[in-house]
């Protein structure tokens, strides 16, 4: 049975898609929501994908309310009578890779990017996730990480070092560390915020893990362009051609509790202490890409093994960095498990309207059955 979906996609790199089984029809890439210039384009791609291959039944859309394609969508769908139906971004990143390689059974998600609301409210970010048609379920995240100042933390890097140092138990070494780059005023500043947990809500995104890791080696500690200090960060660790040495052992740790939370904490501590001459910063740069990959190997893999699941998805914008992803998909691999990634669209945001089309696809028969059953009741 023929079920379109038209997705609005992401507040990042915003883009839509119209889906029907194996049928995928892209818009161009919009940019940014908070721009009107890209919202006022969003709506005449959603129009034009329509006008061109068919009224959809049903739209989907993110879950946070305030995105104007949230409110778009849910415009459209009174327009158009059909259903609005919301899915969390990682949940799309995963669903997106399943959508192109046709996965029908249970796979262990993968989802690592900047942010995205999750369905308990809170900022998420790098997520390990169980995902089958049926739906998801959040099986760990990485430790989080207090945004102080809120949005701003994500464009300076020196912040979210801070807050790793606070989340450390040393946050009276951020003055220490970031008077030389910020003035000792804005340090203590963001010191204060962080102890009094104000103006500093959570998140476990690994983003910020890389922005913090980055600051650490004093590399990017403010950003002009997304991703700045990440790319700063993988590009000083290409340089690092030789072999990790092997008295470098400090690793991720993995704790238990309602969900698996991946500690890198002890990355950035060890980041802090290197000491190797002129090639501390790319052999620790290096080493830290090493250690995260083989913990998020390690934190998947045994996910995998729990869940009966053979195959494991990478997806979200921090698998653009290519020594993360061959260095996870290599371990999997040597696992025996099936690893797979985005090939025919974006492992970021611009590619995640594919995933949520999916998920709503999948969803729509259970919300039809829902709303008969109410009508019988």
């Amino acid at each position: 049975m023929s079920q379109p979906v038209l997705a609005l996609g992401a507040w990042l790199k915003n883009r839509v898609c119209w889906v029907d089984g194996d049928a995928v029809h892209w818009s161009a890439v919009h940019g940014h929501l908070r721009d009107v210039t890209a919202c006022v384009a969003l709506e005449a791609s959603a129009r034009e994908l329509v006008r061109l291959h068919g009224m959809p039944q049903a739209i989907a859309h993110d879950l946070h309310p305030d995105f104007h394609s949230t409110r778009l969508a849910h415009e459209l769908a009174a327009e158009w009578g059909v259903p609005a139906i919301g899915v969390q971004h990682h949940h799309a990143h995963v669903a997106g890779v399943m959508a192109e390689f046709g996965c029908g059974g249970s796979v262990i998600g993968l989802a690592l990017d900047g942010l995205g609301l999750g369905t308990d409210g809170t900022v998420w970010g790098g997520e390990l996730l169980r995902v089958n048609p049926q739906g998801f379920e959040r099986l760990g995240h990485l430790w989080p990480l207090a945004l102080p100042g809120g949005d701003v933390a994500a464009r300076e890097p020196w912040r979210m070092l801070a807050s790793a140092l606070h989340a450390m138990g040393r946050g009276d070494e951020i003055v220490g560390h970031a008077q030389s780059t910020v003035g000792k005023s804005s340090a203590r500043m963001i010191q204060n915020l962080l102890a009094r947990g104000l103006l500093s809500p959570m998140t476990t995104s690994a983003g910020r893990w890389f922005d913090a890791a980055a600051a650490a080696l004093g590399l990017a500690p403010r950003q002009q362009a997304e991703a700045e200090a990440a790319i700063a960060l993988e590009t000083t660790a290409a340089h690092f051609m030789d072999e990790i040495p092997a008295n470098r052992t400090r690793a991720v740790e993995l704790r238990k509790g309602a969900f698996d939370v991946l500690d890198l904490r002890p990355l950035i501590a060890e980041l802090l202490a290197w000491d190797g001459g002129e090639r501390a910063v790319p052999e620790a740069a290096a080493w830290f890409h090493q250690a995260l990959a083989d913990g998020l190997s390690d934190w998947a893999a045994n996910a995998a093994d729990r869940a009966g699941c053979s195959t494991v998805v990478l997806s979200g914008g921090c698998f653009f960095n290519d020594l993360l992803k061959r260095r996870v998909q290599l371990q999997l691999t040597l696992r025996g498990l099936r690893v797979l990634w985005p090939q025919s669209h974006s492992c970021g945001d611009a590619g995640i309207a594919l995933g949520q089309a999916w998920v709503a696809a999948r969803q729509l028969p259970l919300l039809r059955k829902s709303e008969e059953d109410v009508v019988c009741a």
